[in-house]
């Protein structure tokens, strides 16, 4: 239903704002709730707000310093890298204000418009790519700023304030005029502390899948394993025509390399598909056009632990043509497109009977754990014959038919349950986090509606 909302021509906040957009009831109620408590601007805290001034002309590089992105602010606002992306140091020290340190704010102001995060000590010395603001925050705990911005009453703030050019952005001087009460130094505290353990934990889910890949690694001789891609090779004519491939990518040694080392595994090997089932995408959700659905599309996965982090409501009649999964609790989705083919996720019980897109593999283990089954998907031993299977122009991904030739390690059952376990914490202390971090939102947006004291006890009852 369409919604009207007529304002002043004095009431018109600026020359640069008159759309319509920016005027929403919504919008104006949560600014006139703040203003009630005192709010006061941004800037009134803001010891330091910059922008990298341009990256054009920047190499970069497998090492140097690590350069953070809009696509690093993820989940509610945890900051982890996904691109490894480095520059030189000396490209670097141009700059020094985006070297970022603890405690400061940083804002995606181009392309992933809205997201706010928070340097903890995992990334300090990095530095903002042009699309990031950096925020230092003096007189508030910059803690307690970041859970407040990314509650609804910044979240909404930050909505308003996008502008749409070639694409949307927020320029700093709207930064500088958003709205923040300041709460006692004690709830302040109670934040702080709160959203300190939520990133604590976010870390640990980290630490604990990277040792259950390092275990899987380590078994397998591939610790440290750096496949060597050669500049020039050759093949034989009579292997061109078996595998019906002439391109060069398909024979790049740098492949075999891992092949040869799963075939030495003194345990043994196998076929991909002995050990898992294929699932077809025949599932048709238009033939329930008034039921609710989940879909998964490759951007809804957090390709760094092999979770599912979001997903898109859909009507069954309004499902994408691409819809065309239908996920079972253990399922591992993997990615068949080239340049995405990292995104792998274990379907939990949360995204059971969840819709996925037709651009992932849907494996059901056989006589596989499921966590030993994602991160072999995730790890060099799959990815890198995954991706030696990619064809196609308009759009490279991995033909089905070649799965057959894939092959697994045969890990002991002790083994898996090693692995198994180190990821089912993993993903125990990720959902962890998002926990802790939605409850440090609810006891701000609790502080505003109703009072400090009240959002106190409702931490009080959570402890």
């Amino acid at each position: 239903m369409a919604v009207f909302n007529v304002i002043k021509l004095s009431e018109l906040e600026g020359a640069k704002r008159i759309s319509a957009e920016f005027y929403k009831p919504h919008f104006l109620r949560i600014k006139h709730n703040l203003i009630k408590l005192g709010a006061k601007p941004l800037k009134n805290y803001i010891t330091l707000l910059y922008r990298y001034p341009t990256f054009y002309n920047l190499e970069y590089r497998k090492e140097g310093v690590l350069i953070l992105k809009g696509e690093d602010i993820v989940q509610g606002g945890f900051v982890q890298n996904q691109s490894q992306d480095y520059i030189s140091l000396e490209d670097a020290s141009r700059f020094p204000k985006t070297i970022l340190e603890e405690g400061d704010l940083i804002f995606s102001v181009r392309g992933y418009v809205g997201k706010i995060g928070i340097i903890d000590k995992k990334y300090v010395g990095s530095i903002i790519s042009a699309n990031l603001i950096r925020a230092k925050i003096s007189g508030l705990s910059s803690y307690f700023v970041w859970v407040f911005l990314n509650s609804k009453y910044g979240s909404s703030q930050l909505e308003r304030i996008k502008m749409m050019t070639s694409q949307e952005t927020v320029v700093a001087d709207d930064i500088r005029n958003l709205l923040i009460f300041e709460p006692s130094k004690n709830f302040q505290k109670e934040i702080e502390t709160l959203s300190i353990n939520a990133i604590n934990q976010f870390r640990n889910s980290e630490n604990l899948y990277s040792q259950a890949e390092n275990l899987l690694l380590e078994e397998l001789g591939l610790k440290d394993f750096k496949p060597k891609y050669e500049k020039t090779y050759t093949a034989k004519l009579s292997d061109a025509f078996s595998a019906h491939r002439i391109d060069a990518e398909y024979f790049q040694p740098a492949y075999e390399e891992v092949v040869r080392k799963i075939k030495e595994y003194p345990n043994g090997f196998s076929k991909l598909l002995k050990h898992v089932e294929n699932i077809k995408p025949n599932f048709d959700p238009t033939k329930y056009p008034d039921e609710d659905f989940c879909y998964v599309e490759l951007a809804d996965i957090d390709s760094s632990i092999g979770i599912i982090h979001s997903v898109n409501k859909v009507k069954g009649g309004e499902a994408p043509s691409r819809a065309r999964r239908l996920l079972k609790e253990g399922d591992v989705i993997v990615s068949s497109v080239e340049g995405s083919l990292e995104k792998v996720a274990l379907v939990d019980r949360e995204h059971d009977s969840c819709l996925a897109s037709t651009g992932f593999f849907q494996f059901r283990p056989l006589g596989i754990l499921p966590e030993v089954l994602l991160v072999l998907s995730k790890s060099i031993v799959l990815q890198l014959q995954l991706k030696k299977r990619c064809s196609g122009t308009i759009l490279t991904a991995v033909p089905k038919e070649s799965l057959r030739d894939i092959i697994i390690p045969l890990l002991s059952f002790s083994t898996q349950q090693e692995i198994a376990s180190l990821v089912q914490q993993s993903h125990e202390a990720r959902k962890k986090a998002k926990e802790l971090l939605e409850l440090a939102k609810r006891a701000v947006e609790i502080a505003i509606e109703e009072g400090e004291e009240k959002a106190i006890n409702f931490l009080s009852r959570i402890k």
